[in-house]
């Protein structure tokens, strides 16, 4: 099962882009739905990531320092959608951008570990030129 994710391209710096991603129905108890990204040479990092709430919590939101201000990631539950809205792009936010779903089978407080996840896109590309 891949998560498919769309919404990636060529954008110059300060532009915005917008990212989607749907998860199958199959899933129906979903942790976290977020987004994670990897440069060439780079490790795969976390960029944001929204935590679902419990009967005791609200569901939470999650970013990296070097997008915070910038970046909003947002989810459809009745979807098993999630989405990040980039703005003020720069160019070193150029990176393959993947969709990543912690499901219910996973503990929700590995959701900063990308083994914390089980179900994966299949990466779309951000470009930003200068």
């Amino acid at each position: 099962v891949q998560l498919q994710a769309c919404g990636g391209g060529l954008v110059q710096a300060g532009g915005s882009l917008r990212l989607s991603c749907v998860a199958p129905g199959s899933i129906l108890r979903v942790n976290a739905m977020g987004w994670y990204r990897q440069a060439p040479g780079k490790q795969r990092e976390l960029v944001a990531v929204r935590t679902t709430g419990t009967m005791i919590t609200d569901d939470s939101t999650n970013y990296a320092d070097f997008v915070k201000g910038r970046f909003t990631v947002s989810r459809d539950n009745a979807k098993n959608a999630v989405y990040l809205q980039m703005n003020s792009l720069k160019p070193e936010d150029t990176a393959v951008y993947y969709c990543a779903l912690q499901s219910a089978r996973k503990a929700i407080s590995y959701w900063r570990r990308t083994s914390g996840y089980d179900y994966w896109g299949q990466g779309t590309q951000v470009t930003v030129s200068s």
